[in-house]
């Protein structure tokens, strides 16, 4: 007979507050006599039997304690497999697997990386899991909670009782697992945790859930993310030249939840799939290479876009399931478009079901509000010095690469991350070990995921919007480096704006915000961009920043786009921009479609279109965006007439053309400029055509050199520059 069971433990069990169900729960053989017995704890259960693995049955279970603990004594005998028939309260009978007879499913190699932080495929690992364990189909979980003195998961499968399914700590690396037989997709849980004082902190989603509940509920949701059969297999090479440095790079910038709705249904979102078969060949035939997406992770308020993620590896609910996202990248590849995702590793929110306070304990975030708080977002900051936390973000990283066949990584709010003194006042952060603000754990960190990322060989690559001087951002880490393959030129973005919302009478006492650009840049691999953040919070439209009247500010939009896109750089225009939407953005609407009936709107439209198609037949205007011998002036000092001329030039000399921006609402005829070649200078765009809403003033397809020197240039080409327009002119020799 085996030994009867202390009652403490018993009550351990009963009350959910034993931190080790294995050592109670199943088969256990006592040590002195060898009696064999099986406990069950089992709420539900009015009566148990024991199986064997034929089905006999073996005898009834013993309730021991009336709020469902169950014991059966076989006497001396060995360990062998078993099932329950379980009859619960409300009679209905059904055979089960006991989940306490499994053994652990993390390997000896699965703890050691976990516990030193290197486990590159953790999502593979942590989170749920459709598995075989000793020859059952279930479901495997496992959760990071080093500090908690009891995990339980519950779920629809256990009425939400956090006493049923205690969870098994892995003491090496202080991941709590199960594998639980017969769960199906769809089946939602969480994480029951009490604190190393034994709180009962507010039910936690899974970090690592590959689907969630559609908010306002905040539950994981069982899901098999490698059931979708890709259908871009050859997209490989493919991403890696899209993704090159000498290659035509124009970002459409999207937040799927107000691209575009339907009003006649609430005004609801489209989903992941009705994306998928409007927007992607929009896309395609407005000319764009890439588009990029607001963040697509999981979070839980609307107002924040996206950039306040509580599901690190789950596309969010709100637009369809994991297989729908799939199917909307797929398509994209389909059409020879890349995908990039904004990904947000600086900071996470609060919310309770979320990472903050996860196990107790400021487990993923510091303690010290100093140095785990942003101010500005209210939001806390993941903890880069700790290995696992760093491991955490870096599997995420890989995971959309690997998974979603993700392109690029467009990574949130660098500068936050870098320096910890960002937005802080004297007395509001503390020094590095070396008196620095300088985030050394982050930096750490950032070199450390770009590293992986590149050393993948997949083509993907990272794109930083990083807002300081901070050195070499876009440079390799061998050289010291942060590693991204590319940079928001934020500097160019303002300087820019700032110019072209002037009236046309004081623009020549900014010239140099229009020159100040090619000064730096070829310090770093920059993409001119023109995102969400510009039209925003009260910045109006991009549209109203132009001055003038209406003709005015259709021709200031068109000639600004001519000089952003034959400016040296990579190029991204957030959505509604390319046809001169009118307002303000905003998440909560769709975009202003029916604007493109008006001709000038239309015309916009037109002029974005035709750009990217010159843009991507010019190697000259992308071969050497990075290379100061892509980019020479021909004169920047005409800025009484607030006009820059400039030569774009490929990776062969002789390949070039010459570009010509005229910033003032006064056509210039006879307007002299240097140039290299005794040719024919073609116009092969002109922002003042007639289908762009222009006055269609022009060269009538171009003009003649002629043997003058000017501008330090063997030759010159006298041409009319319209106004408020920019033209670019191809040598034909």
């Amino acid at each position: 007979m085996a030994k009867k069971l202390n009652d403490v433990i018993v009550e351990a069990i009963v009350a959910g507050s034993h931190g080790d169900p294995f050592s109670v729960l199943g088969m256990h053989k006592d040590v002195k006599d060898g009696s064999l017995c099986v406990r069950v704890f089992q709420p539900q259960a009015q009566k148990i039997v024991l199986l064997d693995k034929t089905g006999s049955e073996l005898g009834e279970f013993k309730q021991i304690h009336n709020a469902g603990f169950f014991q059966i004594d076989l006497g001396k005998k060995e360990f062998f497999e078993y099932k329950l028939r379980v009859t619960y309260k409300d009679k209905h009978t059904q055979d089960v697997y006991d989940i306490y007879s499994f053994s652990p499913i993390l390997g000896d190699l699965d703890v050691y990386l976990l516990a030193e932080g290197t486990h590159l495929e953790l999502y593979d690992k942590l989170g749920a899991h459709f598995a075989e364990h000793q020859g059952v189909k279930g479901v495997r979980f496992a959760v990071w909670a080093p500090n908690a003195k009891r995990v339980s998961l519950v779920g629809t499968f256990n009425n939400w009782d956090g006493r049923v399914n205690p969870m098994r700590l892995r003491v090496g690396c202080g991941v709590w697992e199960l594998f639980i037989p017969g769960l199906c997709e769809g089946d939602l849980y969480k994480f029951e945790i009490k604190g190393a004082h034994g709180e009962l902190l507010p039910l936690k989603s899974d970090p690592f859930a590959f689907y969630s509940e559609k908010r306002p509920s905040t539950a994981s949701v069982i899901y098999d993310i490698e059931k979708y059969k890709w259908k871009d297999t050859n997209w490989e090479e493919t991403r890696k030249k899209i993704n090159s440095h000498d290659y035509p790079m124009s970002v459409y910038e999207v937040h799927m939840g107000s691209w575009k709705r339907v009003t006649e249904e609430g005004q609801r979102y489209l989903t992941y799939r009705e994306l998928a078969d409007d927007l992607v060949p929009y896309v395609k035939d407005m000319g764009f290479t890439h588009i990029e997406f607001l963040p697509v992770a999981e979070h839980p308020f609307d107002g924040s876009w996206g950039y306040q993620v509580t599901g690190m590896f789950a596309p969010t609910s709100r637009y369809g399931t994991p297989e729908d996202f799939c199917y909307l990248v797929d398509k994209c590849h389909e059409a020879g478009i890349g995908v990039i995702i904004d990904w947000v590793p600086a900071h996470f929110p609060k919310d309770g079901h979320g990472l903050a306070n996860f196990d107790g304990t400021a487990l993923y975030e510091h303690s010290d509000p100093r140095q785990g708080e942003h101010k500005d977002w209210g939001t806390k900051i993941y903890n880069f010095g700790r290995t696992e936390v760093q491991n955490f973000l870096i599997a995420s990283a890989i995971f959309w690469i690997r998974k979603y066949h993700i392109d690029a990584l467009r990574v949130d709010a660098v500068a936050s991350m870098l320096y910890l003194d960002y937005s802080r006042e004297d007395g509001e952060w503390i020094p590095n070990e070396h008196g620095g603000n300088e985030n050394l754990g982050a930096v750490a960190f950032i070199r450390r995921v770009n590293e992986l990322i590149y050393g993948e060989d997949s083509g993907a690559v990272t794109i930083a919007e990083e807002s300081t001087a901070w050195p070499m951002v876009s440079r390799p880490t061998y050289m010291g480096g942060l590693g991204f393959g590319y940079k928001w030129n934020m500097g160019w973005m303002h300087d820019t704006l700032d110019y072209i919302e002037k009236e046309p009478v004081h623009r020549k006492y900014h010239h140099n915000r229009l020159t100040f650009g090619p000064i730096y840049a070829f310090n770093e691999n920059f993409v001119l961009s023109i995102s969400h953040d510009e039209v925003v919070h009260g910045k109006g439209s991009l549209f109203n920043k132009m001055p003038g009247d209406r003709w005015q500010k259709f021709a200031n939009m068109r000639a600004y786009y001519g000089f952003m896109f034959t400016h040296p750089g990579k190029k991204l225009l957030f959505m509604g921009s390319e046809f001169a939407q009118d307002r303000e953005w905003c998440s909560d609407y769709s975009l202003s479609w029916h604007l493109l009936e008006d001709p000038m709107h239309q015309g916009v439209s037109n002029c974005l279109k035709d750009l990217n198609r010159v843009y991507k037949e010019t190697t000259a205007l992308y071969q050497k965006d990075f290379d100061g011998e892509g980019f020479e002036w021909i004169d920047y000092q005409d800025g009484d007439n607030s006009i820059v001329t400039y030569i774009r030039r490929g990776h062969d000399y002789n390949d070039y053309v010459v570009v010509a921006c005229n910033f003032t609402p006064v056509p210039r005829e006879n307007y002299q400029m240097g140039v290299p070649d005794l040719c024919f200078y073609e116009e092969v765009f002109n922002s003042d055509a007639k289908i762009y809403g222009g006055g269609d003033i022009g060269n009538a397809g171009g003009k003649m050199a002629i043997e003058e020197a000017w501008n330090y240039r063997p030759y010159s080409v006298k041409v009319t520059l319209p106004p408020l327009a920019t033209v670019i002119f191809r040598p034909k020799k």
